[in-house]
């Protein structure tokens, strides 16, 4: 299987069992068909077959690990990495403030295909998490998971601190947790209370280079972007 093409293989296999039980050659039953792949699998060279996966209304679950950059590969920028990140290929210096454009909102677009579940999560909050998981699998048709994936080595950040950053990401709503089904928003955690960004950018090395200013400017599009949030939430 190629590195962008796990929605295709994953929906051909569905296609070729439900084929297998029609003709009585395999008996009917539940299966649920996973695929897995990261934000740069996900959001870059992996989008036309993950959006034409979502559109044919195939019954499997995607499961995007984003780490915001990719990772494996030297941490090269994606389109999933926030703005002003550093990155091997979005580096910060004397003209540049890192990654220049905001991160992509994939669960939106994945919402936008109209499918019957989508949901964000994190291994910080991993109940929420187990909860969607079984969601996304009992439900029929295409279900979106965007796990946010913290990564020390790309972030950089101490490795026992991993799950305290996820746990900011979260808390301070630069990652909200929610889930839509059949096009209803729901939050499924509210920070109470709502820890500043700076908290959260503070001490990633990757973001070492902002100034305060910088971190105010994301703090203002992070309320903006959670108050929109809310009120799809509350709208139902």
């Amino acid at each position: 299987m190629a590195f962008e093409n796990a929605s295709a293989v994953i929906t051909g296999c569905e296609s070729g069992m439900k084929a297998m039980m029609r003709k009585g050659k395999l008996p009917p039953k539940k299966i649920n068909f996973v695929a897995m792949g990261g934000d740069g699998a996900t959001a870059d060279i992996g989008m036309g077959q993950l959006s034409g996966a979502l559109e044919r209304g195939h019954d499997f679950v995607y499961v995007c690990y984003d780490n915001e950059a990719y990772m494996n590969t030297g941490i090269q920028r994606s389109s999933a990495t926030p703005w002003g990140a550093s990155t091997t290929t979005s580096p910060a210096g004397r003209l540049s403030k890192g990654q220049r454009t905001q991160k992509k909102d994939l669960p939106k677009i994945a919402i936008a295909h109209n499918i019957p579940y989508v949901a964000t999560a994190c291994p910080s909050f991993p109940f929420d998490l187990m909860e969607k998981v079984k969601k996304a699998a009992d439900i029929e048709g295409p279900a979106y998971l965007h796990i946010l994936s913290v990564c020390p080595t790309g972030w950089r950040i101490p490795s026992e601190e991993a799950i305290r950053y996820g746990r900011l990401a979260v808390n301070t709503c630069v990652f909200p947790l929610y889930e839509c089904e059949y096009g209803k928003y729901r939050l499924t955690y509210r920070p109470d209370p709502i820890l500043p960004v700076r908290e959260y950018i503070e001490g990633q090395g990757r973001f070492r280079h902002l100034t305060p200013e910088d971190i105010e400017a994301i703090q203002r599009r992070t309320t903006e972007e959670y108050e929109k949030l809310v009120k799809l939430s509350e709208e139902g």
